[in-house]
Parts: C-alpha cells; structure tokens; sequence
C-alpha cells in the first residue's frame, strides 16, 4: 500500500517553502514495521517507494508540480539505480537528501540519497520525463517554463556513464 499518509505530511510539511532549481531538498523519516522485509531490514521495494516522498515535495518546491500540472502533463521515472550500502532497521530515523542534478535531450536526472547515523545508507539516480499528449516533453521547455534560460550544469560523469551503460541494453530484454 502506497504510505499516503506520510506522502500527506511531507506535502504539507513542504509546499510552501521555494527551493532553487538545483538546490537540496531535506525530509526526515522513520522505518516503520510494516516498512520491513523478512529479514527484518528496510525492504528494497518500499526503498523506492519511500523515495517519492522527496522526490515529490522536491518536484513542488522547485517549481516543477505547478508547470505540470499548469500545462496537463505528466511525470514518470524512465529509469533508476540504488546503491544499497547499510540496512535500516524499524523504527530507525534517517534522513534524504533530493537534488534535481540536470537534464539532457529527453530526461530529468535527480540524485537522492539516504543518510542516518552520519553516514550514507543508500543511494538512487532517477531518470524521469515529464510526458504530454505528444509524449516525452523536451526538458529545455520544462526548464524554460521554470525560469532557466542558461543551459543546465553539466551531468557528473558518473550520471553520463551510466546513460551510456543504459543505452547499450538491449531492449526488449532476452529473457
């Protein structure tokens, strides 16, 4: 079950309070027993789905929301990656860290990371488009409907090796 409940809280906790464009978006969270897998650790599936609960509040403090919304279009994730590096246990508290790092021809790219005790727990780069009745609208309108006229920063080489590595994948899957 999606945690609406906790989406609630973080949308109202935050969407009142602006963020530049490449700023970073910090919420807090706790580990909840129902959050867990059988080995008793934060579930790898409820990881991504946790992390909607910045990425969203960072799609509607810097902006992003409102011209989607403002124009009838959507948001997916067209990718993603975690680094898992530490367990999270219940009632563990941790907080994320959510930052929109740029974008290319047809994606959003945005880095989120999972810290608690100091240290990094995991790690997620997302690949997302925003879609109209055309599809995959081109991210250089988005931006300029934010306000970015300059071009973005340049993606981190570790982002632009690993869209290189996701273009040599076959599609469809061989399985």
């Amino acid at each position: 079950m999606y945690p609406l409940l906790r989406f609630l809280k973080e949308s109202v906790t935050h969407h009142r309070r602006p963020l530049g464009l490449f700023e970073t978006h910090v919420s807090h969270h706790l580990c909840w027993p129902w959050d867990l897998d059988p080995w008793m650790e934060l579930n790898n599936g409820r990881t991504l789905t946790l992390y909607d609960l910045g990425r969203i509040p960072l799609c509607t403090r810097i902006g992003l929301t409102k011209v989607v919304f403002g124009n009838r279009w959507g948001m997916t994730v067209a990718g993603s990656t975690v680094r898992y590096r530490r367990r999270i246990r219940a009632f563990q508290r941790f907080e994320m860290h959510s930052r929109l790092l740029g974008w290319d021809g047809r994606f959003l790219y945005i880095e989120q990371a999972i810290w608690g005790g100091g240290e990094a727990l995991n790690h997620l780069l997302v690949r997302m488009a925003v879609t109209g009745p055309r599809g995959i609208v081109p991210p250089v309108e988005v931006a300029a409907l934010l306000g970015q006229d300059p071009p973005p920063p340049e993606l981190p080489a570790w982002v632009r090796a690993w869209i290189a590595a996701d273009a040599e994948r076959p599609w469809p899957p061989q399985v």
